[in-house]
């Protein structure tokens, strides 16, 4: 993987063995390392690459290390696990055998296995992208067993320091996202914060549902903190983190956050008094009294993140738009929930549900009015004397006209100036195709300034035919150097049952040389990325149950249900309720859960992986260890 990388591979071979030799080394540190670098760690819109990411890579260092390290261990055998009740063995292994089945389900629905490396959506290799966040997770197992024997204090602190390492990435990259485009304190536009969620060029709650597992461990910091000045530097944190989720603008992460935080209360009441209202009361006044800093720091932050969420919510008008139309968007979620279920015919998809990664194709094929904005399809084909020449058909949508445009084939552009740009390509139609070019200030789903151009291909005997369109309008090329703002090429096709083949594409701007990379496709779809807009149905389901449900059937639903509720037991009144992090663990299952009802996340990789990850680390801290 590390050798096809699109864009480095030396490098990525490079950093991918140094990785393995310190997971080697040390092997409690993935639980810092993997949690911190979770959020950025993914450059699909340079790459191409959909099915794989560079995360992947540090899955699978850590896991090559940390298994060289247990072999190498000449500790016995009965040191390198916790002892877990059978009832977890059982459920867990029930649970790969159900996930298994369901990943060859999806690679039969999609007509059977074949490797791509810039495989989308619809292909095979999207139920191994949907399948690889459970079968990492169930791998990295006896790795979290075997740092919970040897430390389970190092490794609450590793796990809950790399998620507040990631989640302070994510608040940054917020503030940018922010600053460079509607402005921080604009909170009229209609612009909702994905920061370095590229899983979200199809829309989802990839953002939604990290902030729901992460936040929750913002209390943790500032509970933990024995100096004022690292509990400033926490109280700081929680409210960039507090601004993050606010402008998602998302109803589904104020109610998950507000719920959790709630629970989390009671948790930490519960653990501090020993469910003793009086013994609580009196423990905080021992420990810090009235006249101590932290009380009054705690007000003054109290106070400050109330303020927060009514400058954001008063302060402009989106979120109140977004409050007004509740009813009418819960109706259409209503709507849409019951066309999702409908995939479902006969008991074996019940049971067993279509396959993972197959609810896009299914409910674009199957839902009338359900179909895709557009797709693109990277191709080849071979010439005289064997050479191959590469290049990619971009769709249009199949039968409504409002769809036209929403969905591209994007390219970051670094270099713009001031002044117009021409794109030059090569074209080939089979009927007549409207096609459009953009060059905007963009980050991943909302436009700023665009110069634009549109061209009517008419097809001539199939023929490739070369097309140069002058872009109109304005684009900004400077930006203060905090606040970098991106640029994005976009190609799409307007009409109803357009498609076009596109080859050589070449922008050129005031400086005359061509600003785009692999332009002739001879690296695949390296540098090139499709992206959708302001349509998302038929890439979510918006609901964690439902999703399971769809695509791996009952038996997984209840079989997942089940490690959630005893992770949450386990926790809240089992062995680990008096564990320090148990609260804030239990805190973000649960967020997850709740904010579960409104979204979907399990398509999403990198937080699928981070939910399993939590699930069963919650499983096994507290157990016995013998």
């Amino acid at each position: 993987m590390a050798w096809h990388h699109p864009l480095w591979p030396i490098a990525a071979l490079a950093v991918f063995w140094l990785w393995c030799l310190l997971a080697a080394w040390r092997p409690h540190a993935w639980l810092f390392v993997i949690p911190a670098c979770l959020p950025f760690l993914n450059f699909s819109p340079w790459t191409g690459w959909l099915i794989f990411d560079e995360l992947d890579l540090l899955l699978l260092g850590a896991l090559t290390g940390g298994y060289s390290n247990l072999l190498s261990s000449s500790t016995s055998r009965a040191e390198h696990g916790v002892r877990m009740p059978v009832v977890y063995w059982v459920l867990t292994i029930l649970l790969a055998c159900t996930s298994l089945v369901a990943l060859y389900r999806g690679i039969a629905d999609a007509g059977g296995y074949s490797f791509n490396w810039f495989a989308g959506y619809t292909d095979p290799m999207n139920s191994v992208r949907v399948f690889k966040s459970l079968g990492f997770a169930l791998l990295f197992v006896p790795l979290m067993q075997h740092t919970l024997v040897h430390s389970r204090g190092l490794a609450d602190r590793h796990l809950a320091g790399g998620i507040l390492t990631g989640l302070t990435v994510v608040t940054l990259a917020v503030l940018w996202e922010r600053a460079a485009f509607p402005g921080l304190l604009d909170f009229s536009k209609h612009y909702r914060t994905v920061a370095l969620f590229w899983e979200m060029h199809v829309g989802g709650g990839a953002i939604d549902a990290y902030l729901a597992l992460t936040t929750p461990f913002i209390v943790w910091a500032l509970v933990c903190a024995r100096r004022p000045v690292v509990w400033t530097g926490a109280a700081v944190l929680a409210l960039l983190v507090a601004y993050a989720c606010l402008t998602t603008f998302s109803r589904g992460v104020y109610f998950a956050i507000v719920g959790s935080l709630m629970l989390l209360g009671i948790l930490v009441w519960a653990q501090k008094s020993d469910f003793s209202a009086l013994r609580f009361l009196g423990q905080v006044l021992q420990q810090y009294g009235f006249g101590g800093w932290r009380p009054k720091a705690a007000f003054v932050l109290v106070l400050a993140l109330v303020a927060e969420v009514v400058v954001v919510l008063g302060g402009g008008s989106f979120m109140t738009e977004r409050l007004a139309s509740t009813d009418s968007d819960f109706a259409r979620r209503l709507k849409h929930w019951q066309h999702g279920l409908e995939l479902l015919n006969g008991p074996a998809d019940w049971f067993l549900g279509k396959g993972f990664g197959r609810f896009p194709a299914s409910y674009a094929a199957h839902v009338p009015l359900g179909e895709l904005s557009g797709s693109i399809k990277l191709r080849q084909e071979f010439g005289q004397g064997g050479s191959a020449n590469g290049f990619v058909t971009v769709n249009g949508p199949a039968f409504r006209p409002d769809l036209g445009r929403l969905f591209a084939l994007t390219q970051r552009v670094s270099e713009i100036a001031e002044g117009p740009h021409r794109v030059n390509f090569q074209v080939r139609v089979h009927k007549e195709t409207d096609v459009y070019v953009e060059l905007c200030e963009r980050h991943l789903l909302y436009d700023g300034n665009c110069q634009a151009g549109f061209v009517r291909v008419l097809p001539e005997k199939a023929t490739w035919q070369t097309s140069t369109l002058a872009l109109k309008g304005w684009v900004s090329a400077k930006a203060d150097w905090h606040v970098p703002r991106l640029h994005m090429l976009s190609l799409s096709i307007a009409n109803v049952g357009g498609a076009a083949d596109f080859d050589d594409i070449r922008l050129v701007g005031p400086q005359q040389h061509d600003l785009l990379e692999n332009g002739q496709f001879s690296q695949g779809l390296a540098h090139w990325f499709p992206a959708a807009q302001f349509y998302f149905v038929p890439w979510h389901i918006d609901s964690f149950f439902l999703e399971v449900l769809i695509e791996r059937g009952m038996v997984t639903l209840l079989l997942l249900a089940a490690l959630t509720a005893s992770a949450l037991w386990h926790l809240v009144l089992g062995d680990a309720r008096l564990l320090p992090l148990s609260p804030y663990l239990a805190a973000s299952l649960s967020a997850a859960m709740l904010l579960g009802l409104f979204s979907s996340f399990m398509d999403v990789p990198r937080v699928a992986f981070l939910y399993y990850v939590l699930t069963h680390y919650s499983l096994a801290t507290g157990r016995n260890l013998n």
